[in-house]
């Protein structure tokens, strides 16, 4: 089976409470790059004219624009973060720029939330294409990598941000 895969560069910041290292408490960011491998839902053979799964163009205009206009420069805390209610009473304004995990931002939220939004704008598409695997390389020596179903991870209630396509990275 053919699978179309691309990548994005994107800077980020976040913090991890729940981490028992002191260090990642402090807001830092990262220099990250993710890469999405995506499958045909129903496969077919190469047609002897077009001879494509999909454009690349077509495959991946939603997902490199919301990467570039949602996700990049973004800080992502966790649902919980006390610092959301210092941006709401000092800096309004900026909450729309705030990524929300449910619980720690750690890579492996980030991951199950970027194939669940990566789904959503693919489904949005037609549906011939569906993500079949996401990977975050955090720096360039730590990588995750998530090839399950996301709704299996991540809290099941409600039309949460990563289950929408659109430029939502929170559900303030």
């Amino acid at each position: 089976m053919f699978s179309l895969m691309f990548s994005r560069r994107f800077a980020m910041a976040h913090r991890l409470l729940a981490d028992a290292s002191p260090k990642c408490a402090i807001p830092h960011g990262h220099n990250e790059v993710v890469t999405v491998r995506l499958v045909a839902t129903s496969p077919q053979p190469l047609d002897g004219r077009v001879n494509m799964v999909e454009s690349f163009e077509r495959a991946k205009r939603a997902w490199h624009a919301w990467v570039d206009d949602s996700l990049d420069h973004a800080l992502q805390l966790a649902e919980t973060d006390p610092l959301l209610g210092w941006f709401a009473a000092h800096e309004p304004q900026r909450l729309a720029r705030i990524l929300l995990t449910p619980g720690d931002p750690t890579t492996e939220a980030l991951a199950c939330c970027l194939m669940s939004k990566c789904n959503a704008f693919l489904a949005a598409d037609g549906g011939r294409l569906r993500c079949a695997e996401v990977s975050v390389e955090e720096t360039p020596t730590n990588t995750v990598r998530f090839d399950g179903n996301p709704d299996a991870w991540l809290p099941a209630s409600g039309n949460r941000w990563w289950r929408r396509a659109d430029a939502s990275i929170n559900d303030l």
